[in-house]
């Protein structure tokens, strides 16, 4: 799992092994079983998580008990309630294991110290917010602006691997569109 991390890592930032000992300091290895929870909405988050293996999905309930899949987290990939996790407040999404997971759990404490110890970590996390900003707004932008078989394209195009390792359930909560809605068009 480390060497893992440190690839990730180190696509951004080069590390010396003396660097790379201070970021394990900072990390915690979990695992998860399938459909167990990482964050439940209501509750203080209290790490950010990068993904070794696995696959996680990242819920909102409305208020009538409906979900909406935000996104998506699979290996090399960084995901949490941001918005709670930097905030330090109560959860509004949910953060499930959609297959059993392997993750390096990082506190928003952890977050701040690794910045300081290894200030070329602040341009490695820089990056990751900014590419994560920007697929959020592509997100956005494509559901405002293309039609669900344009939106289901873009997804098998995109991430073929991911959409082989989920429900039409969780593609069709995903996509904002029912499920009868996604098999007509798969």
């Amino acid at each position: 799992m480390q060497q893992q991390l440190r690839a990730h890592l180190e696509k951004i930032v080069a590390l010396t092994d003396e660097e790379f000992d201070v970021v394990l300091a900072h990390v915690r290895e979990r695992r998860y079983k399938k459909r167990e929870f990482l964050i439940q909405e209501d509750q203080m988050v209290s790490d950010a998580y990068f993904v070794v293996s696995g696959l996680l999905k990242l819920v909102y309930t409305d208020d009538s008990g409906r979900q909406h899949i935000l996104s998506f987290a699979m290996e090399d990939w960084w995901e949490s309630d941001f918005r709670a996790f930097y905030t330090q407040t109560a959860a509004t999404l949910s953060l499930q294991c959609v297959e059993d997971t392997a993750v390096f759990c990082l506190s928003l404490e952890s977050y701040h110290a690794l910045c300081a110890d290894l200030p070329k970590l602040q341009r490695f996390f820089l990056q990751k917010a900014t590419f994560g900003s920007i697929a959020a707004q592509q997100r956005i932008f494509s559901l405002l602006t293309t039609n669900i078989q344009e939106r289901y394209d873009q997804l098998l195009q995109q991430y073929p691997a991911l959409v082989q390792r989920l429900s039409k359930t969780m593609l069709a909560s995903y996509l904002g569109v029912s499920r009868e809605t996604l098999s007509r068009l798969s």
